[in-house]
């Protein structure tokens, strides 16, 4: 019985920390991944494991009895796979509430969500203290014992860290993931209570069938129902969301606020920051014509909406689009018309795939920014510094940078941080948005040769009108160019202290009304 408690020990850690990589992506889908989120998770899950070991402990005492430690085991497992089904109608309710910004229901339904992870969290808490109490038999091993159960509990929760995001999540989903944790935890539970009073296992298996008809009854449900959705899944990175209105395909991802990739069968201008990126080689001295534009790298490929579009403006040349999500590699491919054959999609982090390139291009666009969840290792001096040893001669750097009515802080910073790299920087706001391009130069630059190139190139019959369209959008939205400015690091880049700052002075000084 000695190494059944401690294999138990073992997998009662790996579900705890299992249940929490689940909650994080149950939650990540309707209020995304930034620190705010997991933040929370963190710092509840501690509380309620706080909450176990201590009424563990005193039931413990009470009762050290291996039939009483694993009826609380098969509770927990019971309810860790009822929590997706259960919060299923409120995260629902949330994603309604967070595309209409009703932060009431918002803040009141990621409160809900959190709260249902009390009971099998706080459940799972009490193993330890249990499964010490249960062990000791001589006072005089109660170090070496209780060493022993923590560290098992710990090598579980370490399996328990990677299983979930790296393969049951990506292969099964969240609520199969939370659904496998709790069976799992479940048979440990009822062998152990077999092995401890034979007979008095047969009312918990009432727990299996319930489960068994709750997963057949809820299995089906969408994570989301939005409207003219045709597409959704999740992968280790996200949850993604594909969604049709007319002719018109948009890429949604987690909270779903934004579109990060567009498509239309006849149409490429959309308005947005995709096409402005293919605008930044222009800045050059003039004549630049089209031809000079010999390869593009994308950090941020998404479902390749700029890609399309670099082809239509500067024929097949070789594309390297770098993505860290294969998933929506796939869903581009399958729903975005990302087949184009000079596009070379790349599976790997935007920065370490940069930087091992063999290739300099001619432009580097960066889409990778999601404020409030910007990759910081995307925002250094070092990262900048990487992009501007992979640009040729004339290359140019562009990037999409998100902003809050009245507060720059972001785009300043990241111009400040550009510019202590590159000689030359612009940036123009896309209309209707809050999104700005920042643009940089390899060369020492003036507005001027924009306004050249573009009337230089309007009289060339050769000339794609998407790129006119996106030249005259730039050049009409040009913005001053703040001069201070924080410069990010690898060791200092602060950005989700901006984000988040910016995001909540948003939101409580009475943004919402500006986006209604």
């Amino acid at each position: 019985m000695h190494r059944y408690i401690y294999f138990t020990v073992f997998m009662s850690g790996m579900t705890a920390l299992a249940a929490e990589f689940a909650a994080s992506r149950l939650l990540g889908n309707v209020f995304g991944t930034s620190n705010i989120v997991w933040a929370s998770i963190i710092g509840l899950i501690l509380i309620y494991l706080t909450f176990g070991y201590f009424i563990g402990g005193r039931w413990a005492d009470k009762s050290p009895f291996p039939k009483t430690m694993f009826a609380i085991i098969a509770w927990a497992a019971f309810s860790l796979g009822i929590v997706p089904f259960i919060s299923g109608p409120v995260l629902r309710a949330a994603a309604s509430a967070f595309d209409a910004l009703q932060l009431g229901i918002l803040g009141g339904s990621f409160a809900a969500v959190l709260v249902l992870l009390i009971i099998p969290i706080t459940l799972m808490g009490m193993v330890s203290p249990f499964a010490i109490r249960i062990l000791m038999e001589d006072a005089h091993q109660a170090g070496n014992i209780s060493g022993n159960v923590y560290a098992i509990s710990t090598a579980g929760s370490f399996l328990g860290t990677f299983v979930p995001t790296l393969i049951f999540i990506p292969l099964f989903g969240t609520t199969r993931t939370f659904l496998l944790f709790s069976a799992i935890l479940l048979v440990v539970a009822l062998v152990g209570i077999y092995l401890s009073a034979k007979r008095a296992v047969l009312p918990y298996l009432l727990l299996v069938l319930a489960l068994i008809v709750l997963a057949i009854w809820g299995l089906n449900s969408r994570i989301k129902s939005t409207p003219g959705q045709v597409y959704e899944t999740e992968s280790a990175y996200n949850y993604i969301e594909v969604i049709k209105a007319g002719e018109f395909t948009y890429l949604r991802l987690n909270d779903g606020q934004g579109v990060h990739s567009e498509y239309h069968p006849t149409q490429l201008f959309f308005g947005g920051p995709w096409e402005q990126f293919l605008v930044a080689p222009f800045f050059n001295s003039p004549p630049f014509p089209t031809n000079q534009v010999k390869r593009i790298a994308i950090v941020g490929l998404a479902a390749g909406t700029t890609a399309r579009q670099a082809t239509a403006i500067y024929g097949a040349i070789p594309i390297d689009g770098f993505e860290i999500d294969p998933k929506i590699v796939d869903v581009g491919r399958k729903y975005f018309g990302m087949t184009m054959p000079n596009l070379n999609a790349i599976v790997t982090d935007g920065r370490w795939g940069l930087d091992h390139s063999p290739y300099k291009y001619s432009l580097i666009a960066v889409d990778a920014y999601r404020p409030p969840y910007i990759p910081p290792h995307l925002t250094t001096q070092e990262f900048f510094k990487i992009a501007y040893d992979h640009l040729e001669e004339n290359g140019t750097l562009a990037i999409n940078v998100g902003r809050a009515p009245g507060d720059r802080r972001l785009i300043d910073d990241l111009a400040a941080t550009i510019g202590s790299v590159f000689p030359s920087i612009y940036v123009m706001d896309i209309p209707n948005t809050f999104n700005s391009i920042i643009y940089a130069t390899k060369k020492p630059t003036t507005v001027e040769n924009l306004t050249s190139n573009m009337i230089a190139l309007s009289s060339d019959t050769n000339t794609h009108p998407l790129l006119l369209q996106a030249g005259t959008t730039a050049m009409t939205n040009l913005q001053q160019v703040f001069a201070g400015g924080l410069v990010f690091t690898d060791d200092l880049a602060p950005i989700e202290w901006i984000t988040n700052d910016m995001v909540l002075k948003f939101l409580l000084g009475g943004g919402i009304k500006d986006l209604q």
